[in-house]
């Protein structure tokens, strides 16, 4: 087994412990035990990846902590995991994100408690996976592996009456979206066999760091491009295959649609696979990207403004900044790249934040219909206060984390794409509307509700985690030098691809 420097696989022991505690979980039989037992290898897998954090060299371009070991030989499929600069931070905030929903789950759910937390464990093993394996084979088993523990989740724990609805409507979408992206994925591993003249299986190739030192002819890089585009354009979401999102957001439980809108593994798949691998064919349709991201900020903004109900204001408020994130990627410059890829880690934090912080009012108050909702403040100024400060960082207010992450979109937007950057621009006061809207009649006025009167405010576990969010959000606002240098050199060799 190849490894890196250190001689420690690191990754492969933060997936094998989540392995191992949902192994636990069932040895025990113990419902109780099973909340410590994934909070207790959460944080212990939080703590690998801040190490690998720490040890990590930002002025290093390529791949570290590389790992690999045979696994299909005969057809050159191998277990390949590694990180760059582009996927270094995915990991902690990622599990951060995971101990958010753990600690949000912990009196709410009742039923079924240690089948509910081995799906936990074992989605958040799969999501580490897709952010560091190098394999695309391997990836791509980690990226269906979602489906499962989604698919349950959703149907068995959601909060909506048409919740199995959501959960059959997310998969099928889901499932269709695999099959370009396999399609793609196997077109590369065949064009490998032909350019280096070797004969199938033996010149196959689905190493990532192998495919990414082939040529590929422009005819099989546009299909390449529209393969990869449309199976990770589903998870994304992109307009129009965004339809699952507000229906689950509406039916699923409040808590693992925070980990749908925090972590968006289609667009981080674009960012990672789709222009990478086919750069010549996304310059020729740097139009098609563009247009996509405008239509979604344009159109998720659009609708936000029109719900009644705060999650699905939430969902299109997601629909319309992962827009922008399109468009960033869609420049073609340092500074779109950098501004895409800060704005996907603020999706962890700010956007997962604010749905756990919506879970906690809707486990107060049993609804998040601003008709039933009015005067939160007055009851629950804490929850009210820091659904304020996620809002404004989602909005790009100065001093949180969103303002960094968008302007630097929006400059290298206007520089290259002037109409789509000024329809951004426009975007970002939808975003604010429809933010300040829901907020002032869910939030502020009289209490409508004897629920409201009689609730609670964050309790000590819950505010200790929001805070954490908090500070990130205004640690990378005030110093968003620690994300950008970062991320500089791995941003700067993902430039570089598309001159060759």
């Amino acid at each position: 087994m190849q490894m890196n420097a250190a001689g420690f696989p690191i990754l492969s022991s933060i997936l094998l412990l989540l392995l191992a505690a949902t192994l636990l979980i069932w040895v025990l039989r113990n419902p109780r035990a099973a909340r410590w037992v994934t909070l207790t290898a959460t944080l212990l897998g939080l703590l690998l990846s801040a190490w690998m954090l720490w040890r990590f060299d930002s002025s290093n371009h390529g791949f570290q902590f590389i790992e690999q070991l045979a696994w299909i030989p005969t057809l050159n499929i191998s277990y390949q995991v590694g990180v760059d600069g582009i996927s270094i931070l995915f990991l902690p905030l990622t599990q951060l994100l995971f101990l958010g929903v753990i600690l949000a789950s912990w009196n709410s759910v009742r039923t079924m408690i240690r089948f509910y937390f081995t799906l936990l464990l074992l989605l958040q093993l799969v999501t580490l996976g897709i952010f560091s394996a190098l394999d695309t084979i391997l990836f791509f088993l980690f990226w269906e592996l979602t489906l499962l523990p989604f698919y349950f989740l959703i149907s068995l724990w959601g909060i909506g009456p048409n919740r199995r609805y959501a959960a059959v409507h997310y998969t099928l979408f889901m499932l269709a979206g695999g099959v370009p992206l396999l399609f793609g994925l196997l077109l590369l591993a065949f064009n490998h066999a032909e350019v280096t003249g070797s004969a199938i299986p033996q010149g196959l190739a689905f190493s990532y760091l192998e495919l990414l030192q082939t040529a590929v002819p422009q005819g099989a890089q546009t299909l390449v491009f529209l393969l990869l585009l449309a199976g990770f354009a589903v998870k994304t979401p992109l307009i129009p295959l965004h339809t699952w999102l507000p229906v689950v957001a509406q039916e699923g439980p409040v808590a693992i649609t925070a980990l749908l809108t925090g972590l968006k593994l289609g667009a981080y798949g674009l960012l990672r696979f789709v222009i990478p691998l086919a750069p010549q064919a996304a310059l020729e349709f740097h139009w098609l990207l563009a247009g996509l991201g405008v239509v979604g900020i344009l159109y998720g903004g659009m609708l936000a403004l029109r719900q009644s109900n705060l999650r699905r204001m939430l969902a299109f408020s997601s629909i319309s900044h992962v827009g922008l994130v399109i468009l960033g990627i869609a420049s073609f410059n340092i500074q779109g790249v950098q501004g895409a890829l800060f704005q996907l880690l603020n999706f962890t934090i700010v956007a997962g934040g604010i749905f756990l912080l919506a879970g906690f009012l809707h486990h107060r108050t049993g609804s998040t219909d601003l008709l039933d909702l009015g005067g939160v403040a007055r009851r629950m100024p804490l929850l009210a206060g820091f659904f304020l400060l996620f809002g404004f960082a989602g909005i790009g207010v100065p001093g949180t984390s969103g303002f960094p992450a968008e302007f630097l979109i929006l400059v290298s937007a206007i520089n290259t794409h002037t109409g789509a950057g000024l329809a951004a621009l426009f975007g970002l006061v939808l975003g604010a509307g429809y933010f300040l809207s829901a907020y002032r009649r869910a939030f502020l006025g009289p209490v409508k509700s004897e629920l409201i009167a009689d609730a609670l405010d964050l309790r000590g576990r819950e505010l200790s985690l929001v805070c954490l969010f908090a500070l990130l959000i205004l640690i990378f606002g005030l110093w968003p030098s620690l994300v950008v240098n970062l991320t500089r050199a791995a941003s700067e060799a993902w430039m570089a691809r598309l001159s060759l």
